[in-house]
């Protein structure tokens, strides 16, 4: 089991859950699209090469974001996270996946 977090624009966090929860994230026990969310602000500084979806490049940039915890079963973490990159509107989407021990 794992435990995804990632960081999405407001305007994005309903689509990109609705995705991952397609490939298989958010289940616990009898419950399905389980998750946990804060809204605050997120920054970054678009540099050379990049092509942001949000600001422009050499200038420092403020979101309200979203910061989206959920579960992951071993089987579908790798279409889970196929499927954040591919909803997510960022280029390069933060995120952190974490390995969850039984107890």
């Amino acid at each position: 089991m794992y435990k995804l977090i990632f960081f999405v624009p407001e305007s994005t966090v309903e689509p990109v859950k609705a995705a991952i929860f397609k490939a298989g994230a958010g289940h616990q026990g009898d419950y399905d699209q389980c998750a946990w969310q804060a809204k605050g602000e997120g920054q970054f500084r678009p540099l050379k090469g990049s092509q942001p979806y949000i600001g422009k490049q050499n200038q420092l940039e403020r979101v309200v974001e979203y910061r989206v915890e959920t579960l992951v079963d071993s089987e579908c973490v790798m279409a889970v996270i196929e499927a954040l990159k591919q909803a997510h509107p960022y280029e390069e989407p933060a995120y952190e996946v974490i390995k969850l021990e039984a107890f």
